[in-house]
């Protein structure tokens, strides 16, 4: 019986700006002056991912432009956010150039976010009988997890990856089923996304409703059982609830679609890919790239220039260097260690 088919979804944006702020206090520089961590935190999530896994299929999934729906039903709906750094806007370019010369295929549709066209793309593979995997650290994609989807978090802080199934997610977050998820992010709400959840609840008292009533729609039913100030909050603020679980809910209907022919994993354009890494100076990445799809250096040497970048200053000489970003310094001996995920943001 031939084994199972494996579909692995990057979150981008959340990668990027993992890999961005991991490096806030030590960012690599390269000799033009340019920031580069954001491309370097994604570049080594995306090679982790392809090196460990062998994936048949993957996809690199972006926002644009954020969520129509989200936005018209509730205008506050990420209001809080602060503006985009200056490093990742022109490192998102270069990110493109790069998958596109992997010939990875980037999904990315006007008024959607990315965790919609993963959510929907991962249902349709389901049912095509893949095995999905949602690679990034937000803990909303928990509630999509199923026996064939997973969230698959890179490793961090010399910690391995994590992939959460259903016993996981169970654990994490004290509930029956992955998609109570929704109503647990519903009633305590999410700072990052100015979800505002319901005045009072926490993550401790969403998981204690949620064992006792299973659902929003439930505790709301039940009110009349709540005692004091907690009671006046949740009958106060019901359509508030009602809106924060409709914010925190996956849209898994995108105008996208999962053929496995448009997903498959193929050789990259290593002519492509070393301009690109070259214009950045990430020699090492170059390098992993090809050691990972098993291509001769003599017959990449022709497109790649073996000189060192000679630098003034120790920012762009540290900049050169591919390493595990959160290994301890006595780890911090070699740039052949490998490569390592990134903190969460």
């Amino acid at each position: 019986m031939s084994a199972q088919k494996r579909l692995f979804l990057l979150d981008a944006y959340a990668l990027i700006f993992r890999g961005y702020y991991a490096l806030i206090k030590n960012p690599r520089i390269n000799s033009k002056g340019m920031d580069t961590s954001a491309i370097l935190g994604f570049t080594n999530s995306l090679l982790d991912v392809i090196k460990r896994e062998n994936p048949d299929h993957l996809a690199v999934a972006f926002d644009n432009g954020g969520s129509l729906t989200r936005s018209e039903a509730f205008p506050e709906y990420k209001s809080n956010r602060n503006e985009t750094p200056e490093a990742i806007k022109i490192a998102i370019p270069y990110i493109h150039k790069i998958l596109e010369a992997m010939h990875i295929p980037i999904i990315e549709k006007k008024g959607f976010e990315a965790d919609d066209l993963i959510g929907t793309l991962s249902k349709q593979a389901e049912k095509a009988g893949y095995q999905t995997f949602m690679v990034t650290p937000d803990k909303d994609f928990a509630q999509l997890v199923s026996e064939n989807i997973f969230m698959y978090k890179p490793a961090r802080m010399g910690n391995g990856i994590e992939i959460w199934g259903i016993p996981e997610v169970q654990k994490k977050f004290e509930v029956e089923r992955p998609e109570q998820v929704i109503d647990f992010l519903g009633m305590m709400g999410d700072a990052v996304d100015n979800i505002p959840g319901l005045p009072g609840v926490g993550e401790k008292t969403a998981k204690k409703f949620l064992k006792q009533y299973g659902s929003m729609e439930n505790l709301l039913a039940h009110t009349h059982e709540l005692k004091g100030k907690m009671k006046e909050k949740v009958e106060a603020n019901k359509e508030l609830g009602l809106l924060s679980k409709e914010l925190a809910t996956i849209i898994l209907d995108c105008p996208v679609e999962f053929h496995e022919e448009d997903f498959e994993l193929n050789t990259p354009d290593f002519e492509k890919t070393n301009e690109v890494f070259k214009e950045l100076e990430f020699r090492r990445i170059a390098e992993s790239l090809n050691k990972i799809f098993k291509i001769p250096a003599a017959e990449i040497a022709k497109n790649t220039d073996s000189k060192e970048t000679n630098t003034a200053t120790k920012t762009s000489q540290v900049a050169n260097q591919q390493f595990d970003l959160f290994a301890t310094p006595a780890a911090i001996h070699t740039e052949e260690q490998g490569l390592n995920g990134l903190k969460n943001y």
